[in-house]
């Protein structure tokens, strides 16, 4: 008899089809998310899920589940996920990096452009039947060429970022848990800079670190007030990451020049008062979303899922504990 698997939301059939030649798959293709007790009522009798960041994945509902033995996240990132708890309890748990390190880079690129040229300012106003006609001093932007951009968070992303930038011409910053070997750094065209320094230097600021208890609100008012007043904040990394009250209060009163935004706290229900801003980009958490990648995603985590029960280890597997206790349950 195969082993039961929840695939939580809709995913590519290519996904399925790999799954299905291992287990007894049932797929939430109509994308509903599913509330947490919903979710444990799905998993009850489950050896895997592959799971999204919608899904959070914590003790309480680990305990409901006795037969689970992976969770494989179609992400990156993994903050939905307490891995402590997976570990205690013998559940492996999965990401999918490096597939989307590219797509999120040129992703982070267009929020760039956009917020310093206002391209979706002068686009709603061209919509709304507002241009008479050409004006020298209309929808002045800013230059990006030969500007300065400070990188918070130089992982694959981060990295990817900064080389995009030599094709601007930028001189690029980065802060870093740990400071880049000196190879990389040459490669990326950028140098190392402690954090406030980092936004008192910068033109622009983009942020790529992994959301966590240590990076929550990492920009806050404080770090804001280092910023120049002409600087632009691009978060294309994890809402949390950006007290977002402060940076509202910040654009409002015109001590930051503009943001470019694809992800909020407690989205989807981002704070209005960025829905009245015009210095802002807005964009629903689509960095990685072009269809290669999220396909590649989906099937790294099927990979992943597939490799973790039966009896491999899962190649992007985050918390090796797991291992030694995995035994405690079974299919």
């Amino acid at each position: 008899m195969k082993p039961k698997v929840l695939v939580t939301r809709e995913v590519f059939d290519e996904a399925l089809e790999i799954l299905g030649r291992h287990f007894e798959v049932t797929a939430n293709q109509s994308d509903r998310p599913f509330p947490p007790d919903e979710l444990a009522r799905q998993l009850a009798d489950k050896a895997g899920a592959l799971t999204t960041l919608t899904d959070r994945i914590d003790a309480t509902l680990l305990e409901r589940c006795s037969r689970l033995k992976a969770v494989c996240n179609i992400a990156v990132g993994f903050n939905n996920i307490d891995l402590a708890a997976c570990s205690a309890l013998g559940v492996m748990a999965t990401n999918t990096p490096g597939v989307l390190d590219d797509s999120t880079a040129d992703f982070t690129w267009a929020l760039i452009l956009a917020a310093a040229r206002r391209v979706t300012e002068a686009e709603a106003a061209l919509r709304a039947g507002e241009w008479k006609g050409w004006k020298l001093k209309q929808f002045l932007g800013q230059d990006v060429h030969h500007a300065t951009l400070g990188i918070v968070g130089m992982g694959r992303i981060g990295q990817a970022v900064a080389r995009r930038a030599r094709g601007f011409d930028m001189k690029v910053v980065y802060h870093n848990t740990r400071r880049l070997d000196a190879g990389i750094e040459q490669a990326c065209g950028a140098a190392y800079a402690g954090l406030d320094e980092l936004l008192e230097r910068a033109d622009i600021v983009t942020l790529h670190v992994p959301y966590s208890p240590t990076t929550h609100h990492l920009i806050g008012a404080k770090q804001l007030a280092r910023m120049k007043p002409t600087a632009l904040l691009v978060n294309a990394a994890r809402g949390g990451v950006v007290d977002d009250g402060a940076l509202l209060a910040a654009l409002r009163e015109g001590r930051l020049a503009g943001a470019g935004l694809d992800v909020f706290e407690n989205e989807p229900a981002l704070d209005p008062g960025f829905l009245a801003l015009k210095n802002v980009v807005l964009t629903p958490h689509i960095a990685s979303s072009t269809e290669a990648t999220r396909r590649k995603m989906a099937l790294m985590a099927a990979e992943n899922l597939i490799a973790a029960l039966t009896a491999q280890r899962p190649p992007n597997l985050l918390n090796p504990d797991a291992l030694a206790t995995a035994s405690k349950r079974s299919l």
